[in-house]
């Protein structure tokens, strides 16, 4: 994945509270799960790309609460309008400074410029319902289309689509996330049973039946080039064998915890969002062993993870309505409130110094920089 150098923007002091959960192993009774918000989408017909000005944003300024936190710098949050009716739903900042997002509820793929805040929006096809968005190692945007039930590539110079559809016989998919694996070659889930690849040399995709059926949501590879993917329904996560296109499934110590997006950090430990048990969880392959962590308040549901660049996990909190920091090496929590509500984040993604998230429910994207 590529995390080129963010630029900087604006600085200011955003409140923060922190609090030191224990680490939770292998409750006996598994958490009553908490039923996902809609991801139903409206398709679009095909219209000529259209760009929107937007007054440059203000960063927002909340004072510090908490003692630690007042005492250092602490992160500056901002948050971008996108056109009405978008709700984005993943973002993926772009080597050239500019933001990829996908617009879901008009079926479009749009485009930031953080510095004057325009954004573009680039139709992907009649019935599109764009879900994810990577860059690739080519630096194109990359997208699931579950709406199209394809895999669509946006050139970012030219903004030519091509799309690759899924093999005959495969249906509706329902794509969720992509990755980059060790090779080139990019992965897949779709959360009707489904994982998947693309080799972009060939443009050949396939897909496979996922090992437990139902439920394959987020996707990641380890430095090493190593996919895992999770199962929101399944409740576990899976390991892939690009050789064989198998997947192996790997259970959590918490049951029915719905394992939703999954993240590794530099040590190729795989980070995931647990939305029905209201956890962060941590596997490491290299020991098969497990941690598990209670997220703080009183009604947490973790959707999105990503581990950024210094291996600090973030998480969005759809109970909080909050972007959540954890530092693996203090095993402390930083919550930061987001100005919009709710801004239900679907998924978070970043690059040195930023970390950017899509707030579908606010129309918004937002930018966490952090000092």
């Amino acid at each position: 994945m590529l995390r080129p150098l963010a630029i900087a923007i604006y600085a200011v002091v955003l409140a923060a509270c922190a609090s030191q959960p224990q680490p939770t192993a292998n409750p006996s009774a598994a958490p009553q799960p908490t039923a996902a918000p809609s991801e139903t989408a409206r398709p679009a017909a095909t219209v000529a790309p259209s760009v929107t000005t937007a007054p440059s944003p203000e960063p927002t300024h909340v004072e510090p609460t908490d003692a630690a936190t007042s005492a250092a710098a602490a992160p500056a949050i901002q948050e971008y309008p996108v056109p009405p009716g978008s709700h984005p739903h993943d973002v993926a900042p772009a080597p050239d400074g500019s933001v990829w997002y996908t617009a879901q509820g008009s079926g479009e793929l749009g485009r930031l410029d953080p510095v004057t805040g325009e954004t573009r929006h680039i139709p992907l096809g009649s019935g599109s319902a764009p879900h994810g968005v990577i860059v690739g190692p080519d630096g194109a945007a990359w997208v699931t289309d579950s709406g199209l039930n394809a895999i669509v590539r946006v050139d970012p110079v030219t903004e030519e689509v091509q799309v690759f559809s899924l093999p005959a016989g495969r249906g509706n998919a329902n794509l969720n996330t992509a990755t980059f694996d060790g090779e080139g070659v990019l992965w897949f889930t779709g959360q009707n049973g489904v994982f998947g690849r693309l080799d972009p040399a060939t443009g050949q995709v396939e897909a496979f039946d996922a090992p437990r059926g139902r439920g394959p949501y987020g996707i990641d590879s380890t430095p090493d080039g190593i996919v895992y993917y999770a199962s929101l329904a399944g409740s576990h996560i899976a390991r892939v064998d690009a050789q064989t296109n198998t997947a192996t499934p790997i259970d959590p110590p918490t049951p029915g915890q719905g394992a939703r997006r999954v993240w590794s950090d530099s040590h190729s430990r795989i980070w995931v969002s647990e939305w029905n048990a209201g956890q962060l969880a941590m596997f490491d392959p290299a020991t098969r062993e497990w941690r598990e962590w209670r997220l703080p308040g009183d009604n947490p549901l973790a959707y999105a993870v990503y581990v950024d660049d210094r291996d600090i996990v973030w998480l969005s909190d759809f109970g909080a309505n909050a972007l959540v920091s954890f530092d693996p090496r203090t095993e402390r929590f930083e919550v930061f409130v987001l100005p919009s509500s709710p801004a239900n984040v679907r998924q978070i993604l970043g690059r040195p110094g930023e970390v950017w998230a899509a707030e579908s429910g606010a129309d918004k994207l937002v930018v966490l920089r952090v000092p």
